[in-house]
């Protein structure tokens, strides 16, 4: 089945999209790209996101989402399509709500293929987070017979994906460890008044250096000492949170710093037997944030995504078109020790 996994997330930075030949338990990576969002469009999504704002707007936003989604699809695959599966943008998650915008029916209408959104709803139903939700493809794609590893995607939010040696998927464990680069993008926009929105390279943070009493006080942040299943956005580290950082390349490497350092801790905690950390997102591209995660992980082997054959940019695409694949089955792929859920789940719902 060749199914397209559609992601835009936390960071606005565009739009991911994976074209996967799915059959059976292999998976096989045909293309993938990014295409940006236009500015003002992102401009509009920041709008919406975390605040209060009217519904029309909101509407508006959930159709053109759609479009745009369908148009990316369209721009990097021409050929044969059974099916898509998209996770939205997120312009709200709540412990008891959340909303994704990008209307499936739409996209189903667009592409003349059945499409399965709105993942996150079905796992709070029943009681659970709503996330993490790529756990499910760490676990298939990541498990090792006897090596412990942990899955880590540095997307606007960090999170990790704890795999025992030879673990069955209740023993996983998995959770947002706090900021990725969302902390980060922030300072860069503030810094560069717009001019950019990302530190590219880590060039800005290259030139600064670690404001230690600021970092040690961030690394007292509760969200830190809080107890799995949890998950983290713009709730917590949005505006007010960057506002805590001076917008100078100081406050950007100390950013930097504080997200490597949040996401060792999570590992240390919760992996403390792991061997290998296998890192995706965009983040990696970022060579100071992970000098300063090999700086505190030093026995531990870090290794990119792509060397199983997936992306780094491409794997959270990748999972949701694994999932609705596994939707379009009628199995669940929820993992409820990394959500909290009361039981597995079918996610999604389908616009045939």
């Amino acid at each position: 089945m060749i199914v397209a996994g559609i992601m835009s997330g936390t960071s606005l930075d565009g739009i991911d999209v994976a074209i996967v030949d799915i059959q059976g338990k292999r998976l096989n990576v045909l293309k993938h790209a990014t295409i940006p969002y236009p500015a003002k469009l992102r401009a509009s999504i920041l709008a919406v996101s975390n605040t209060e704002t009217h519904t029309a707007r909101i509407a508006e936003l959930n159709f053109r989402l759609a479009e745009l989604y369908a148009a990316a699809v369209k721009k990097i695959w021409k050929g044969k399509l059974d099916l898509v599966g998209c996770h939205g943008q997120t312009i709200y998650h709540a412990k008891d709500c959340t909303l994704q915008i990008g209307d499936g029916a739409v996209l189903a209408e667009r592409l003349g293929v059945p499409v399965v959104s709105n993942f996150r709803t079905r796992d709070m139903a029943a009681g659970g987070s709503g996330a993490p939700l790529v756990p499910f493809f760490d676990f298939r794609v990541l498990r090792h017979r006897t090596r412990d590893r942990v899955a880590l995607n540095i997307g606007g939010i960090a999170n990790i994906t704890v795999i025992p040696a030879a673990a069955k998927l209740k023993d996983v464990i998995a959770f947002d460890t706090g900021p990725g680069n969302m902390v980060i993008d922030q300072l860069v926009e503030r810094l560069t008044a717009g001019r950019q929105r990302f530190d590219r390279g880590g060039r800005i943070a290259s030139r600064g250096v670690v404001i230690a009493n600021l970092l040690d006080e961030l690394m007292r942040d509760p969200y830190l000492k809080a107890e799995p299943p949890k998950t983290a956005g713009r709730e917590q580290y949005g505006a007010a949170f960057a506002n805590r950082f001076p917008a100078t390349v100081d406050g950007v490497n100390t950013a930097t710093a504080f997200t490597a350092a949040s996401i060792a801790a999570g590992v240390m905690r919760f992996g403390h037997s792991t061997q290998e950390v296998i890192a995706g997102g965009g983040g990696v591209h970022n060579p100071v944030l992970m000098a300063y995660l090999e700086a505190f992980l030093p026995s531990v082997r870090i290794r990119l995504i792509d060397e199983f054959g997936v992306s780094a940019d491409a794997k959270e695409a990748v999972a949701f078109a694994l999932m609705a694949y596994e939707t379009a089955k009628g199995r669940a792929s929820n993992v409820p020790s990394a959500t909290g859920a009361r039981h597995a789940a079918v996610l999604g719902q389908i616009a045939p």
